[in-house]
């Protein structure tokens, strides 16, 4: 575990490659969405992340799970990886990319209230107070869209449920990570959560033989990018620092979703975006104050090692 007043260059560098990956996957879904449906697609990702997430791990050292982490990675990869997705995806049929990414971005308050309980890690003042100012920054991008009451009463509920279910995954993987390889527990996860989609497969089969050229491509991204790389990025990063404080970084994803949005389907920020894309970046600095008040006390203890 990394000293909480230093983020060592590779760190960051994993954490800014997971968030912006992370955000270009809600532009991708919906635009995927319109031929393929949320389980199949969810399932294709999947299995496309399970596939080069075992490559990556040929010749490595194995390290068997004892079972209370078997029970914690099949959550982890059932919840996070399975249900996340079909959740998210079911959304963004009829919520656009920065609603979808703002609703789902409540999910880092859920870890930081959840590591606090469950994993006793420590939650500095100025974390909470960058937790708040962040949110509030979601929550103007939110209603930039012009969506009346934010969007449709179905697709807010399944981006709740995605959210607490991101939260959930988080809390259950961050203790495996304290014993296993990040990589090994990023891929059972992943493959556990294949297994759950694997209802979809006929779905899948026959919408890919009909599904134009763009979307297939499109869900082998989401499998190599989003999946593959951007959650072993995230659980490296998860494996340095405490969830509170990594959880709090990917509230910089809608803002960065909205820009992408504009790119791929010329939707325009609005200046009230805007304003909420620079209030999340300045609640993620705040977050960060409390390490500087920190030196020269020594690390602080962080009771979940």
């Amino acid at each position: 575990m990394v000293r909480s007043d230093t983020v060592p260059p590779r760190v960051l560098t994993a954490i800014v490659v997971t968030v912006v990956v992370w955000a270009s996957a809600f532009v991708v879904i919906r635009g995927v969405s319109v031929d393929i449906s949320a389980g199949a697609l969810a399932l294709a990702r999947l299995l496309v992340g399970s596939v080069l997430l075992g490559l990556v791990l040929i010749g490595r050292h194995w390290v068997a799970p004892t079972g209370r982490e078997w029970l914690l990675i099949l959550g982890f990869g059932a919840g996070w990886f399975g249900a996340y997705n079909i959740a998210l995806n079911t959304a963004e049929q009829t919520l656009d990319a920065g609603t979808a990414a703002m609703i789902v971005n409540i999910a880092p308050i859920l870890i930081a209230a959840g590591a606090g309980i469950f994993l006793r890690e420590r939650i500095p003042r100025w974390l909470a107070v960058g937790a708040g100012i962040a949110f509030l920054g979601v929550v103007l991008i939110g209603i930039s869209t012009g969506l009346t009451g934010f969007g449709d009463g179905i697709g807010v509920a399944w981006c709740l449920l995605a959210a607490l279910t991101f939260a959930a995954g988080v809390l259950f993987q961050k203790p495996t990570l304290r014993r296993l390889p990040s990589g090994q527990v990023t891929w059972l996860g992943c493959v556990a959560g294949a297994l759950v989609c694997l209802p979809f497969a006929g779905d899948l089969i026959r919408e890919v033989q009909v599904a134009p050229l763009p979307s297939i491509l499109g869900a082998l991204y989401l499998g190599v990018f989003p999946t593959a790389l951007a959650f072993s990025t995230w659980a490296y990063a998860l494996s340095t620092m405490p969830a509170a404080q990594l959880g709090v970084t990917t509230y910089v994803v809608p803002a960065i979703a909205i820009l992408l949005g504009f790119v791929a389907f010329a939707e325009i920020p609005t200046p009230l975006a805007i304003v909420g894309g620079v209030v999340c970046l300045v609640g993620v600095a705040v977050s960060r104050r409390h390490d500087a008040t920190a030196r020269g006390h020594g690390p602080q203890q962080n009771l979940a090692e």
